[in-house]
């Protein structure tokens, strides 16, 4: 029999053939299982690509509440990966709720917001996240900063409803959701630091920090679209040059505001202050925590709550005064 010498034993031609053959049809096997398995995990629709996204930037709430007619859930392809997206209710509660474990944010969405966010719950996994999700529940369920975030919104909203009235009896045009932002700024800052922000005031430091405040978020959002955002930071150059420099604005006023409150705790007493603030919270149930929290970790925790409460409250807002004004045009129109 036919056969091909090597230095140890010979090997027969026909177990060349079957050896292949057999490679052969696992390949084929593997492929098939491969392709198979592909079409049983049903993967979202491809609705665009990044450069897409980058073309509609511009109207991106518009251009993404568009897709998310056609396709509930779909996939967004860029050249390392790709973005699901998903409206739909049953995803939603699946990824936050029923296997919530299995979707942290990874190192690469913490290397993207870590800049501004730091290591607040937006930005981390694991203890980080945990430690801040249990501190902010039981400290969100006390009446004392129940009432004051009350007693903070109405406060702010007697504010904005003055201002609105001014402008319409002087018959000027106004930029609703503008205004409806500020007044969430304000009212979120008041509770998350206890002072005074007066964004919707026109005060010159609290507009000051507010531009920044909106210009760090809106560069977050580009960083995932921008697959040069790495190398501009490190150039220092272009929309990452402005990043830093807001970046530093935001740091100096939160760091000034949290030293003045440390004063004014170490000043009055712990038993003195009232705890109505996020920030007096934190301060006095620090030495609870494990291993304790430093300044920079504050700052963290309270833009990141800052972050939550003033989009949604402002959207929110902007969402009911649209409904009015619906509703308002639907009547004249039966009338």
């Amino acid at each position: 029999m036919d056969s091909f010498a090597t230095s140890s034993f010979p090997i027969p031609v026909s177990f060349l053939v079957t050896a292949i053959a057999a490679l052969l049809i696992s390949l084929f096997i593997l492929r098939w299982l491969l392709l198979h398995s592909r079409r049983m995990r049903r993967y979202p629709p491809i609705a665009n690509t990044i450069f897409h996204t980058l073309l509609n930037l511009h109207k991106f709430t518009e251009y993404q509440t568009n897709l998310s007619i056609k396709h509930k859930t779909f996939r967004t392809l860029t050249p390392f990966g790709n973005y699901v997206f998903t409206v739909d209710p049953a995803n939603v509660e699946y990824v936050l709720k029923t296997n919530f474990s299995n979707y942290g944010k990874g190192n690469f969405n913490y290397e993207v917001m870590s800049d501004f966010l730091g290591d607040g719950i937006f930005a981390v996994d694991g203890e980080k996240w945990r430690q801040q999700r249990k501190v902010a529940s039981y400290e969100f369920s006390t009446k004392v900063l129940r009432d004051y975030s009350s007693l903070t919104f109405k406060n702010s909203a007697i504010r904005l409803t003055m201002i609105i009235s001014e402008l319409v009896s002087s018959n000027q045009v106004m930029d609703i959701q503008d205004l409806l932002m500020k007044s969430g700024l304000d009212s979120i800052f008041k509770v998350g630091f206890g002072v005074e922000l007066g964004v919707l005031s026109g005060l010159e430091e609290g507009k000051a920090f507010s531009n920044a405040f909106d210009e760090a978020s809106c560069q977050i959002l580009y960083r995932y679209f921008d697959v040069f955002w790495k190398f501009k930071r490190y150039l220092n150059v272009g929309s990452e040059a402005n990043m830093k420099k807001n970046i530093q604005l935001i740091d100096d006023f939160v760091y000034g505001v949290i030293s003045r409150k440390t004063k004014q705790l170490a000043k009055k007493g712990q038993d003195i202050l009232e705890k109505e603030d996020i920030l007096s919270r934190f301060l006095q149930e620090k030495v609870k925590l494990s291993g304790g929290i430093d300044n920079k970790y504050l700052r963290d925790i309270i833009l990141n709550f800052m972050i939550a409460g003033r989009d949604t409250t402002a959207g929110t807002c902007r969402g009911f005064s649209i409904c009015c004004v619906n509703i308002q045009v639907y009547r004249i129109r039966l009338q």
